[in-house]
């Protein structure tokens, strides 16, 4: 357990690395629409949105059985605890955003420029906002169409953030079980994927740095947690060899 805790608070500090920059620089988010990688970092995001992201965490969950080498008893019940974390982190996210109630960048961008008072707008319906979004975006041009789309359909709460929690909590799965079999390209790939979606998550102006440093803590301790379990219940698990009677 020792080294598990270890090999995950290094890839937490390495996850954080990046929104602890940006918080400590005071950078301020407002919208961009000659970046150029505005839109490559939105199909990054969208690994980890809904619908896409289940099929991401499908995809996922056979890649571990397979790097693991994992015979089918173990890996449906590796899948299990995969499941039970993701999901489990993402109704804890949830639960944590209708407590806290901080608004979006774009929200607070949108309440400067259009005189929209985040209170109201976050007491209405999810479909009103997307309408509000919609209707005061529409002759914007410094928003993008696709990502006023993209806003419409994220008008939720910001903190801490969801699409951050998610990817990073692969990402520390994959350094607490990958790492150590010495599957290094896997469990890079993993960190390198989780560190482009929480920075497409700034400069979409979904969230602030504050939301992506609380999420990455959180997915360390879920992480951490579900590689202890595997370890010692999946790793360790006896499959009785079936004996033919004669």
């Amino acid at each position: 357990m020792l080294n598990l805790a270890k090999r995950t608070a290094c890839g937490v500090f390495i996850l954080l690395a990046m929104p602890l920059i940006v918080w400590i620089s005071d950078w301020f988010w407002t919208p961009s629409e000659n970046n150029p990688f505005l839109r490559p970092l939105f199909w990054i995001t969208e690994t980890s949105s809904s619908p896409w992201g289940a099929l991401t965490s499908a995809v996922l969950a056979l890649w571990f059985v397979w790097r693991l080498q994992l015979s089918m008893k173990k890996g449906i019940y590796l899948m299990v605890i995969l499941a039970v974390t993701i999901v489990g982190g993402q109704a804890i996210k949830s639960a944590i955003k209708e407590t806290v109630e901080e608004p979006r960048p774009f929200v607070l961008w949108m309440e400067n420029e259009f005189h929209i008072d985040d209170t109201a707008f976050y007491s209405l319906s999810r479909k009103e906002r997307a309408k509000v979004v919609e209707q005061r975006l529409k002759q914007e041009d410094r928003v993008p169409p696709w990502l006023s789309k993209h806003w419409e359909r994220e008008t939720g709460y910001s903190f801490p953030s969801g699409h951050t929690l998610f990817t990073a909590t692969w990402a520390l799965l994959g350094v607490g079980l990958l790492w150590p079999r010495r599957r290094y390209v896997s469990a890079t790939v993993l960190m390198v994927w989780a560190t482009a979606v929480a920075a497409s998550r700034l400069l979409l102006g979904m969230h602030w740095p504050e939301d992506l440093i609380v999420s990455i803590l959180l997915s360390g301790l879920f992480a951490f947690a579900a590689c202890g379990v595997i370890n010692r219940r999946v790793m360790t698990l006896n499959e009785a060899p079936s004996h033919c009677k004669t």
